[in-house]
């Protein structure tokens, strides 16, 4: 099967574009891809991830998302598709559609119930090796905040980054001092593994953590500034990535506020994608609702803060 050969830099979580009566916008979705595809420092793009609403998706449609964004991006970027699911059975299912609609990896994310109920080390490992042997493709290992019974140890995910099939990781802690501790366990497991930030709402410091790149939604409105800030981080800059995270700091306030990312702050993102030019109709599927007036007001005063307001 393909790998992708180069984890380490921008990977946007692609918002996945409506119709007004709720259907997927196919020529607004490969619209979508195809920009994103245009600025250099994006290495891949992942389908099914929060910010494409993938709750909100069946499992058919979830395939159909990655059959687009793969069938645009052919030949351009590699495309990753995130696998939510329960069980075993399930998780091996949605991993076979992905690849079959042209994914080359698969982003884990935890069975929801392990939110509410725990799990057991071992329940992890299994589960990863599940969907390897059902996808044959690489695995990105998607990793959920500290304050969730979902939580990985930083013993569990040196134990994965150990697993020659999962080739990075998308962290999430949203908890600096144990976000550090994984990073290093994760380094000191295998070096080799990417590590990437998915801290939409604190972008810049979480990369000065030293990792690889961001697989972000925030990537979706406003890639050109994160791939900015990426680069001013990498290449020790911190007087420029300062000056960048002070144009991306009102979008992220209008778009996140001072919370982690909801349903209703992809809905923001959206409405922000439209007034930037990105995409024409900014339709969420219910519940998750449209941001008020007063909302779309705060969004375009920060769009016009950082220069990227067209209407």
């Amino acid at each position: 099967m393909p790998t992708i050969q180069n984890y380490r830099g921008i990977i946007p979580a692609i918002s996945t574009p409506f119709t007004s009566d709720y259907r997927i916008d196919e020529p607004a979705l490969r619209k979508l891809a195809s920009w994103l595809a245009g600025h250099k420092g994006i290495v891949a793009v992942m389908t099914n991830g929060h910010t494409g609403e993938v709750f909100a998706l069946t499992p058919e449609e979830r395939a159909e998302v990655t059959r687009i964004v793969a069938d645009e991006l052919k030949g351009k970027l590699p495309v990753i598709s995130s696998v939510v699911c329960e069980g075993l059975g399930d998780a091996a299912h949605h991993a076979r559609l992905a690849v079959k609609a042209g994914a080359v990896g698969i982003d884990v994310m935890p069975p929801h119930h392990w939110l509410r109920f725990g799990f057991h080390p071992q329940h992890a490992l299994d589960y990863f090796d599940n969907i390897h042997k059902a996808a044959g493709v690489d695995l990105i290992c998607h990793v959920y905040p500290a304050w969730t019974k979902a939580s990985y140890s930083s013993a569990l995910l040196a134990d994965l980054a150990r697993l020659p099939y999962v080739q990075a990781f998308k962290v999430g802690q949203r908890d600096m001092s144990k976000y550090a501790r994984d990073i290093k366990a994760i380094r000191d497991a295998d070096p080799s593994k990417a590590i990437l930030t998915c801290h939409d709402e604190y972008l810049l410091a979480s990369m000065v953590q030293g990792v690889d790149g961001a697989l972000v939604g925030f990537a979706s409105a406003i890639p050109q500034l994160i791939i900015d800030l990426m680069n001013a981080v990498h290449a020790g800059d911190l007087k420029k990535a300062m000056a960048v995270q002070a144009l991306i700091t009102p979008i992220k306030e209008a778009v996140y506020g001072a919370g982690e990312p909801t349903g209703e702050a992809h809905a923001r993102m959206k409405a922000a994608m439209k007034f930037a030019g990105v995409i024409e109709n900014a339709t969420v599927r219910p519940p998750t609702h449209e941001p008020s007036a007063q909302e779309n007001e705060i969004i375009r005063q920060a769009l016009a803060h950082a220069g990227l307001l067209k209407c």
